[in-house]
């Protein structure tokens, strides 16, 4: 028979590791994403030892506290995806709804997203793969950003054939419009980032605007615009946290 005393020990560890996690992105979100392993048990009314007991590391901390943000980014985009009524609709929701999250939380975005000093990085021939199996190449990332890229690219991938059925077209296998998803990825990431790193102000988009223009960019290309596609207003597909705390997403989960 199972130990109770060993049962309640280990809910009890996993709840203390949760708080820990919770307790990080406070910090890291306060703080920003260069911050110290001290500077966070500090800012968490704890000790760096406590940390290092749960974690191992500032990497092992990283990691946690990232694949704690990423699976809350993947289940905000899916919703986005699952209401939209048509796959245009969707891509315009999954962008809108990346941004605002990577923005509600500059910081903690960073330090998910960062790899980390002397971890593993993804390497060529060990991640993606092209429609016809070969590998590709992914580097300077975590290994679960990679995955969290590749399942949205799996979904993305889904939307985009609807979006070529409803336009009457019927890409070869062999044809090299399959990539789009993954070109797709790159460019809302880079685009994403370069904006989250200009300076607010008047020459800075809102998330809304720039959703509209990067849809507009994969959709119609460089000759559209944002007003040349139907699409919603931004408010039309709100991030579904209940959480008013943006350095706290998981708040829901715990």
């Amino acid at each position: 028979m199972p130990d109770g005393r060993a049962t309640r020990w280990d809910e009890h560890r996993l709840q203390r590791r949760v708080d820990l996690i919770r307790a990080a992105r406070h910090a890291v979100h306060d703080l920003g994403p260069q911050a110290s392993m001290g500077d966070i048990a500090t800012h968490a009314g704890t000790s760096k030892s406590v940390f290092y007991r749960y974690f191992g590391d500032k990497n092992g901390l990283q990691a946690a506290v990232g694949e704690r943000a990423i699976d809350f980014m993947e289940r905000e985009l899916l919703a986005a995806a699952e209401t939209s009524d048509n796959a245009l609709d969707g891509l315009y929701a999954m962008v809108a709804v990346y941004l605002r999250l990577a923005e509600s939380s500059p910081h903690v975005y960073a330090f998910s997203t960062r790899l980390p000093p002397e971890a593993p990085e993804i390497t060529e021939g060990s991640s993606t793969s092209g429609p016809s199996g070969n590998p590709g190449t992914s580097s300077g990332q975590p290994a679960a950003m990679a995955d969290f890229f590749e399942r949205i690219a799996a979904v993305m991938d889904v939307h985009f054939r609807d979006y070529l059925r409803q336009q009457g077209r019927r890409p070869s296998a062999a044809s090299a419009t399959w990539y789009w998803p993954r070109a797709a990825i790159g460019m809302v990431r880079s685009a994403g980032e370069s904006w989250l790193a200009t300076p607010s102000g008047t020459d800075r988009p809102d998330a809304g605007r720039l959703a509209r223009k990067i849809t507009a960019w994969l959709t119609v290309g460089l000759s559209g615009t944002y007003a040349a596609v139907d699409l919603p207003d931004l408010p039309d597909h709100p991030v579904h946290t209940t959480s008013t705390d943006p350095s706290t997403p998981e708040q829901e989960q715990s």
